[in-house]
């Protein structure tokens, strides 16, 4: 079967020869829940920019750096693969800042995941046919939010406006969901039902979710599988119930602050100026 995602020796180097990633190799089945760990600084989100295309990986030397997204590359050898774009369709991404317009309405909003099917004439105007509409609100109700359809975004709670941004990826009807620290802006509770529907969707639709943390106990609770990233390499790769904090010490060993972050200390990134534009398919 063709995995939903499958990376093959990537390596990126930025400037003065630190790898954000060193030959990572990782393979994603369809249908996985699959989280992502790590300090900052370890490749997690460098990762998931090369999966959706968005960053080209080293050309020199003999690293292959492919990336394949359910069977179609994505890039090969630093070089992004002409069907790009058409690839982004089948990815749903989720962002720590949301990536909604404020001033336009949760349901135009969750609306943005139809675009990339529809015909420019209808986005323009916003003549979405009745079908998306119609699922759009389904989408809404199933995270619960569909009390809200004709409020403005940016009236929502945090939460609130992260679980329009899964609608988004349901109306998408995307296989994957890609979701980078979907809960660092969150407090407990928010965050707890946002992993919830990550799950819910994951098992109910079998809808492959990869998903970045920081916070290890929410990847134990909610991922059956974890990777964990150090300096751009992968030193741990198996299930999550076997993480601990004293399997945490060994695996950072010498870095005990990475460590303590990594097991439930929220950090704070910045936001991705790409955010809407990828989540409603323009890139």
């Amino acid at each position: 079967m063709v995995a939903a995602i499958e990376v093959r020796q990537l390596t990126k180097t930025f400037g003065a020869g630190r790898k954000a990633l060193d030959a990572v190799d990782l393979t994603i089945e369809k249908g996985e829940m699959v989280a992502l760990i790590g300090a900052s600084g370890s490749g997690k989100s460098t990762l998931m920019r090369h999966v959706a295309g968005l960053v080209a990986a080293d050309r020199k030397g003999t690293h292959d750096g492919s990336i394949l997204v359910n069977g179609r590359p994505v890039q090969d050898k630093g070089r992004i693969g002409r069907e790009v774009r058409d690839i982004r369709s089948e990815i749903g991404f989720v962002f720590q800042q949301f990536g909604l317009v404020n001033r336009m309405s949760v349901l135009t909003n969750t609306l943005a995941g139809a675009l990339g099917r529809l015909p420019q004439w209808r986005t323009l105007f916003k003549l979405f046919p009745r079908a998306d509409r119609d699922l759009a609100m389904a989408a809404l109700a199933r995270v619960g939010v569909a009390d809200w359809a004709y409020e403005r975004a940016g009236t929502l709670s945090g939460g609130q406006q992260q679980r329009v941004a899964i609608a988004r990826t349901l109306v998408q009807k995307a296989p994957v969901v890609m979701a980078d620290e979907p809960i660092a802006s969150l407090d407990p509770t928010a965050s707890r039902n946002v992993m919830e529907i990550l799950q819910r969707i994951n098992r109910e639709d079998g809808i492959t979710v990869v998903v970045t943390l920081h916070q290890v106990d929410y990847a134990v609770r909610y991922c059956p599988r974890t990777v964990a990233l150090r300096r751009g390499r992968i030193v741990y790769d198996g299930p999550s119930a076997e993480l601990t904090p004293q399997l945490l010490g060994e695996l950072y060993a010498g870095d005990q602050e990475a460590a303590a972050a990594l097991w439930g200390t929220a950090m704070q990134d910045g936001a991705d100026s790409l955010e809407m534009k990828l989540a409603a398919g323009l890139v």
